[in-house]
């Protein structure tokens, strides 16, 4: 009887202990999904920043932004923020030199592309038939204090596609 009297309670830290652990692995694994999640939404939105780019080059006389430049690629990615994301997080790449890169010469200079043609020549990067490349890079943040927080985990992406008008 004495043995089962001085047993009696302790069940209640153990599952104090064990219920500690059990969230804490819970919200990790919340924590991660939240950062792919944020990866897969980098991924995209760079896509998506690369597709209203390209219909959107020296051509363009229908559509709104037209034609786009820098700035306008990034105001519109900025926008597609959602969710768990800060669009003023959202870094994108404004260097038009990369935004509408040309083609390099022999000496590594870059020289513009020629409309219609994706060949060096004139003097217009931004014409049909030229590349256009969007970077995204955002800052992810783990929310739970035991994982790491600094300035954020970069997630970046890029995508490429060929200007269609």
């Amino acid at each position: 009887m004495n043995r089962l009297h001085r047993q009696r309670g302790s069940s209640l830290p153990e599952t104090a202990i064990v219920m500690a652990v059990v969230l804490a692995l819970l919200f990790g694994i919340i924590d991660f999904g939240r950062a792919i999640y944020t990866y897969g939404f980098v991924a995209n939105i760079a896509r998506e920043g690369a597709r209203w780019a390209i219909v959107r080059g020296s051509l363009c006389t229908k559509l709104d932004h037209c034609p786009a430049n820098a700035s306008d690629v990034q105001a519109y990615v900025r926008g597609l923020s959602e969710g768990a994301t800060d669009p003023t997080k959202t870094l994108v790449n404004t260097d038009a030199t990369h935004m509408w890169p040309g083609n390099s010469g022999p000496d590594g200079v870059i020289i513009n592309c020629t409309p219609g043609t994706g060949t060096a020549g004139a003097n217009n990067n931004n014409a049909a038939g030229c590349p256009v490349v969007v970077t995204v890079t955002y800052q992810f943040k783990f929310i739970l204090p035991y994982l790491p927080v600094g300035p954020g985990i970069p997630m970046s992406s890029t995508s490429q596609m060929i200007i269609a008008q």
